[in-house]
């Protein structure tokens, strides 16, 4: 058996203190049953902390000071079939050394599909 597709998202409101991302639900997401395959909740809460946590900066490859998760713990509560995810990232601990992030991920109806909290550290 053979499955293939992509992520997408985008970012649709990033401030100092918040980032909320939004991904669409599609073939590249789904799991062989046709719900969104937890990898792809955790992706983009993880990839929506990264952006609060790297503040202004524009993420670029091989980037100093990128911030790497060291520690993902993830509820995974509900799930869907279509239509759109959207992740709310929000600062639990702001650090100089570690960050500590709490990422909702919101589906139809603002239902909580997912409540993911992530620990950062900056590369070198």
């Amino acid at each position: 058996m053979k499955f293939e597709g992509a992520i997408e998202f985008s970012v649709t409101e990033r401030s100092s203190e918040r980032v909320i991302s939004e991904m669409p639900i599609g073939p590249g997401i789904r799991n062989p049953y046709g719900i969104v395959q937890a990898g792809a909740m955790l992706w983009l809460a993880d990839v929506t902390a990264s952006i609060l946590v790297m503040g202004p900066e524009t993420p670029t490859e091989g980037m100093k000071g990128f911030p790497l998760a060291i520690s993902l713990n993830a509820n995974f509560i509900s799930n869907q079939t279509e239509g759109l995810l959207r992740a709310v990232a929000s600062y639990v601990k702001r650090g100089n050394t570690l960050s500590v992030v709490r990422t909702t991920v919101y589906g139809a109806e603002d239902k909580v599909i997912a409540d993911v909290t992530t620990s950062h550290v900056l590369s070198k």
